[in-house]
């Protein structure tokens, strides 16, 4: 295996057009380092793009722009970030532990395409878009066009993904990831979930998108539970029946952290919690 060091972004993508689904990127490592040492992955080369300064810059005109190679500590404790999106930067503290933390991307933590992703629910409330580059040029795709399936994505063999562009938090809205596991971190959810909401002057919801994770194959937007929170107020029958919605349209499945049909059932409590909090924050 040829260990390849890649100190700027066009030599990382010429690295990728030569060695193409035979190369492997790393940055912190955290997911790449586990899947060889159970070689399930034999690259016969890594390519390393931690160095590539460009990559780790944020900027906030009109939309915000997220290098992938931010880390998730980074995020956490990123003022703009906190500000502009404040689920995505509570999801980035319940990222694994704080080692975890301190290496593993954005761009990871996107491209390893894990159906529990954490960052994934409040980016895609947040109507996300990834840039990926290669030798070829650049593309923009949404993010739910970007995952596929379990550990899939759109990514072709010779494209870096470079940033992530998302919307900020618009004035009288608000937005919330719970994460449902065993402990507050460290754990891979059982259940992720993410709402923005928007109210309007009457108190009725005047926009609504709901994310989940660890919840189907890939992580994904709800527009049957959004549907239903439009229009209506945070009230008991409002968010049981959004809660039936989402419960009824993911697919969870049976696995050591818990069975399809615990994970439905909580979904339902979880997403008023998660509402009623929106509701709050909006109107302060």
């Amino acid at each position: 295996m040829q260990f390849c060091r890649a100190q700027s972004l066009d030599a990382a993508l010429e690295y990728l057009a030569e060695w193409g689904a035979d190369g492997c990127l790393l940055a912190g490592g955290t997911d790449v380092m586990v899947r060889y040492n159970k070689s399930e992955i034999a690259p016969g080369a890594i390519i390393h793009i931690e160095g590539i300064e460009p990559l780790s810059l944020i900027t906030t005109h009109g939309r915000t722009t997220i290098g992938a190679l931010n880390t998730h500590r980074g995020l956490a404790g990123d003022a703009a970030i906190a500000a502009r999106h404040p689920a995505m930067a509570s999801a980035a503290r319940l990222v694994g532990g704080w080692q975890t933390q301190a290496v593993g991307t954005l761009g990871g933590n996107i491209c390893n395409a894990s159906p529990a992703a954490d960052l994934a629910p409040p980016l895609l409330v947040a109507d996300a878009h990834v840039t990926l580059a290669s030798m070829r040029g650049e593309r923009r795709l949404p993010l739910d066009e970007f995952f596929i399936d379990r550990r899939v994505t759109a990514r072709r063999a010779d494209e870096l993904l470079t940033t992530i562009d998302l919307e900020p938090l618009p004035e009288g809205s608000a937005e919330v990831y719970l994460k449902l596991g065993r402990r507050g971190a460290m754990d891979v959810a059982i259940a992720g979930l993410a709402v923005r909401l928007s109210l309007q002057e009457d108190g009725s919801v005047g926009a609504a998108r709901v994310a989940v994770c660890s919840l189907a194959a890939t992580p994904r937007r709800v527009p049957e539970a959004e549907a239903l929170l439009l229009g209506a107020r945070l009230e008991d029958d409002a968010l049981a029946a959004a809660g039936q919605a989402l419960a009824g349209a993911v697919s969870p499945i049976d696995d050591a952290r818990g069975t399809a049909s615990y994970r439905r059932r909580v979904l339902p409590g979880l997403l008023a919690r998660a509402a009623r909090q929106c509701g709050e924050e909006a109107r302060q």
